[in-house]
C-alpha cells in the first residue's frame, strides 16, 4: 500500500504516519494544508511549515498546498494537490470530527483511492499517554482554554505533566485531548522520525490565550 499521509505536525498526525509505518506501508508523501487566510474548518494553522522538517526526517517527500481556508476551497484546493500523486490511499488523524471525516472519504472516493482514519473515536486519555509512553515528545504550541495558562506554551509533555493536563481538564471542562480546539501541538520527535527537531521560537501570551511564533 502506498499512502499519503496528511499531517499538521500535531500529535493525531505525526500518529497516523507512525500507524502506517507499523502496518509497512509505504508512506510516499507527507502533506500539509498551509492556511494562508484567518482560519480554518479542517485544518491547523500555525506551525504547519514545520512539517518540512518532520517530512525530512521521516524520510519521505513533503507537498505543501497553499489555501485560504474558506469552507468551499480548501478541500478542492488539496484534492488537486492529491490528484497529481501517484497513491492508493491517504492516511489522516481525525479523531471525532465527523465533518471532517466525511470531506476526506467524498473527497477520495472522487479520487478513486481509500481513505484511512487509524484514530477515529480513540479514547482521549488512552490515545494521548500511549503517545507519550511510545516516545511521542508532545511540544505545545498554542492554548485557548480557561485551564491551561502561559506556563504551558512550549511545554513537552511527560507523563507527570499529562497527568496534571488531565486534572485540568475535569475542573475546567476541556477536551483532555484538544479535539474542540483547547490546544494545538507539534511534535518534535517521535518513533516514526529518525532526529528531533531543532527548533526556536518566542512566545505570544495575551492574558487569556496565547501561541508560539517559530523563528
Amino acid at each position: 500500500m502506498k499512502v499519503a499521509v496528511l499531517s499538521s505536525g500535531g500529535k493525531d498526525s505525526s500518529a497516523a504516519i507512525w500507524w502506517a509505518q507499523c502496518k509497512g506501508w509505504e508512506v510516499s508523501h507527507i502533506v500539509t494544508v498551509i492556511i494562508t487566510g484567518g482560519d480554518s474548518m479542517m485544518f491547523q494553522v500555525p506551525g504547519t511549515h514545520l512539517v518540512e522538517k518532520q517530512a525530512v526526517s521521516c524520510g519521505t517527500v513533503w507537498v505543501s498546498v497553499e489555501t485560504l481556508g474558506e469552507e468551499d476551497s480548501e478541500i478542492s484546493d488539496l484534492e488537486t494537490a492529491l490528484s497529481n500523486l501517484v497513491i492508493d490511499g491517504i492516511v489522516s488523524g481525525a479523531l471525532r470530527s465527523d465533518y471532517q471525516k466525511t470531506k476526506l472519504e467524498r473527497m477520495c472516493e472522487r479520487l478513486a483511492i481509500k481513505s484511512f482514519t487509524p484514530l477515529w473515536h480513540q479514547s482521549p486519555f488512552t490515545h494521548m499517554s500511549g503517545l507519550i509512553e511510545n516516545g511521542f515528545k508532545i511540544m505545545i504550541t498554542s492554548v485557548s482554554a480557561e485551564g491551561i495558562d502561559e506556563k504551558w506554551l512550549g511545554h513537552v509533555l511527560t507523563q507527570e505533566s499529562y497527568l496534571e493536563l488531565e486534572k485540568l481538564s475535569q475542573k475546567f471542562r476541556f477536551n483532555i485531548d484538544g479535539e474542540g480546539g483547547e490546544y494545538e501541538t507539534l511534535v518534535i520527535d517521535g518513533p516514526h522520525m529518525s532526529s528531533d527537531l531543532d527548533i526556536q521560537y518566542t512566545k505570544h501570551w495575551d492574558g487569556i490565550r496565547g501561541h508560539l511564533e517559530f523563528l
